[in-house]
């Protein structure tokens, strides 16, 4: 049996050029070396449509459900859109609830064409927070994404050491204990039977 943290990473873009994925693919090299195992969820490779709750999850809501579940330690990655994060990783996140990221180590990661993606990275925050996850308090954010990369590597050594450290803290925290209950977790919708 492999006792390693298992650190899986969602990548929130469809593009096939995806920086996003790009810099969550540079996170788990670095989890990797960590001592990690990892593993990238590609949206692409998932046909999620919009939640319906009066439908069954489709068979790959249910293995992305899966596989989430197995993680000891999640990355989240998303492009900005308007100032949040993307509606693909929204739905992946719609079809996750407390099953899925309660008492789990979650890293968050947001690429933007500007200078700006941090209110992306509060939402996903906040999401993360509401599913009773514990939110590694680094962060990385990659901005002016055009130009930082260059032949699929960090043009900057700076940048690419933070995003890559955002890979240790997802093992080093990967099986942290979680906080005793509490009063948001006892009133939040689905925290049911906890």
């Amino acid at each position: 049996m492999d006792d390693r943290p298992h650190v899986v990473a969602i990548a929130g873009s469809l593009r096939e050029e995806s920086r996003s994925r790009r810099a969550l693919e540079h996170a788990l090299d670095a989890a990797e070396a960590a001592g990690g195992t990892t593993e990238l969820l590609d949206l692409r490779a998932f046909d999620l449509p919009m939640v319906d709750p009066d439908e069954d999850d489709p068979a790959d809501a249910v293995a992305l459900k899966e596989a989430v579940r197995a993680a000891d330690a999640i990355l989240l990655g998303t492009p900005v859109y308007h100032g949040s994060y993307s509606s693909p990783l929204k739905t992946a996140l719609d079809y996750c609830g407390f099953d899925e990221f309660a008492d789990k180590t979650v890293g968050l990661l947001a690429v933007a064409g500007g200078s700006f993606p941090i209110t992306a990275l509060d939402h996903l925050r906040s999401v993360c927070r509401s599913l009773d996850a514990w939110v590694i308090p680094h962060q990385a954010a990659v901005t002016r994404s055009g130009s930082a990369f260059a032949d699929g590597e960090f043009v900057d050594e700076g940048l690419a050491e933070r995003v890559a450290t955002l890979g240790r803290r997802a093992v080093q925290y990967a099986n942290i204990e979680p906080d005793p209950a509490t009063f948001e977790g006892e009133e939040n919708v689905g925290a049911v039977d906890r």
